[in-house]
């Protein structure tokens, strides 16, 4: 099964690891991850994504072909399940870790602590699975080479932003190889390093930005949620509607059907509480259940099933926004294996736990079966905690590099956490062959993503699929 990590050691000392790691070079030679060749019965793209698209909500399904359209790096965004495929086809070393599945450089990004304190981190769970950790490398590097296309950057400058990200990756997995356990599990990106960080690698222009942005980040709160997406009505709070990205339960269905998906809504809360930490469980029950409705979220996640829910406690100004979303199989699963879990909303809750440094504390997963009859999962979480996202469209070369030196570092902080680090490390080694593989392989797969897009252009000009910009 593939939540089997090769990250159980009892017994193998760090010199056998390490010649685990090294030996495998002979099957994968590091210079051979810059190959990338389309299967000779590669599936169509557009194939791909409509089989995604299958079981999600019809009327949404347009605004996902929309937002893939606007460019290839949004395209990328969407297509994890396209490159999933692709990557089965690459070189493995053999050692596995807990993958994001899809760890393009907008989903690592600022974020809150239980503690209150601002971290850096992966943010998006939903195709986590155990894999090769090779696969979320390259799906680093190459969102970097295509981000760095749309920034009109050089050959030059956008190998230099990918190799650094890569050899950022290798040098701290080769530092956490020679850590102990714990110093791995507590290791962390705090606002403080992120500082210290954008001092030493970035003008005062991009300086001033990072500073912006996290005081944007400590912002982007449950208070600054609640005033945007709420309004008074009646007397009685609600959430507003926005359509199509956002349709409350009551503009969304009629009647009997309107009562009983709130009635299910309101069970998934309290039956998803015992998958959170008793203390936790207690301060949830403190709220009680509002109004809710459905939201678009993301690009590839847009058809899904997300609802966000609204709580209220000590009053009507102490509130707590909810986020839940259908978790679907991985799109990993097809090459990597089955998840252990049986429910797909703890299998991401699982992975999330593993890869994150910490989490948030309403994280958690339940079961629901459908109006339609059908059984779904779904993973919960709150709204917004301090989240703070990357803006590449306004990166020059020396800023998306040192940001994608902080991606590729926290990357291998997450892997180190499931996966054997010490013989990840011996198969990278201190030299760069690693690196300068995945610069070819980015520039090679970024041609390909441009021609995947190209593939979604011409489906909807020829009608094939309907777009809707929304």
């Amino acid at each position: 099964m593939a939540d089997q990590i090769d990250g159980n050691h009892d017994g193998n000392l760090p010199e056998e690891r390490a010649a685990r790691g090294r030996a495998a070079r002979a099957d994968a030679p590091r210079s051979a991850h810059a190959e990338y060749r389309p299967a000779a019965k590669r599936p169509d793209p557009v194939d791909t994504i409509e089989a995604q698209s299958a079981a999600r909500v019809p009327e949404l399904v347009p605004i996902r072909y929309g937002r893939m359209l606007e460019s290839p790096f949004r395209f990328y965004r969407g297509a994890a399940a396209i490159m999933a495929g692709d990557l089965a086809d690459t070189p493995r070393s053999g050692i596995t870790a807990q993958l994001c599945g899809d760890a393009h450089l907008l989903n690592f990004r600022l974020l809150a602590s239980p503690e209150r304190h601002l971290v850096f981190d992966i943010n998006d769970f939903d195709e986590t699975l155990p894999g090769p950790w090779e696969w979320d490398v390259k799906r680093l590097a190459a969102s970097l080479a295509i981000a760095g296309r749309e920034n009109g950057f050089t050959d030059a400058e956008r190998a230099s932003v990918v190799r650094a990200a890569v050899r950022s990756y290798r040098e701290r997995m080769r530092d956490f190889a020679g850590q102990g356990n714990l110093a791995v599990w507590y290791t962390q990106v705090d606002m403080d390093a992120m500082q210290e960080l954008a001092d030493q690698k970035l003008g005062s222009r991009a300086r001033k930005r990072t500073r912006r942005a996290m005081s944007k980040a400590r912002s982007r709160d449950s208070l600054q949620a609640f005033e945007k997406l709420t309004e008074v009505v009646d007397g009685r709070r609600r959430i507003a509607p926005d359509p199509p990205l956002i349709v409350p339960a009551q503009d969304l269905l009629a009647g009997g059907e309107r009562d009983a998906l709130e009635e299910q809504l309101r069970e998934l809360i309290k039956r998803y509480a015992h998958s959170v930490q008793s203390d936790r469980r207690h301060l949830l029950r403190q709220y009680r259940f509002v109004d809710m409705a459905r939201k678009v979220v993301g690009v590839g996640s847009v058809g899904t099933r997300c609802w966000i829910i609204l709580l209220l406690g000590r009053d009507d100004e102490d509130p707590l926004l909810l986020q839940a979303k259908e978790a679907d199989r991985s799109v990993l699963a097809p090459f990597a294996g089955a998840s252990v879990h049986d429910n797909q909303g703890h299998r991401v809750v699982a992975g999330q736990r593993l890869m994150q440094a910490t989490s948030d504390i309403f994280l958690g997963w339940e079961r629901v079966i459908g109006i339609d009859g059908r059984r779904r999962d779904f993973y919960v979480r709150q709204l917004r905690d301090w989240k703070g996202i990357a803006e590449p469209q306004f990166m020059v070369p020396r800023t998306m590099r040192a940001f994608g030196e902080i991606c590729g570092a926290t990357l291998a902080r997450a892997h180190a956490r499931s996966g054997d680090r010490i013989a990840i490390a011996a198969y990278l080694g201190g030299g760069d062959a690693f690196d300068r593989a995945l610069t070819v392989f980015a520039e090679s797969y970024a041609d390909q993503n441009e021609r995947d897009h190209q593939a979604l252009v011409d489906a909807v000009h020829t009608g094939r699929v309907r777009a809707q910009s929304a």
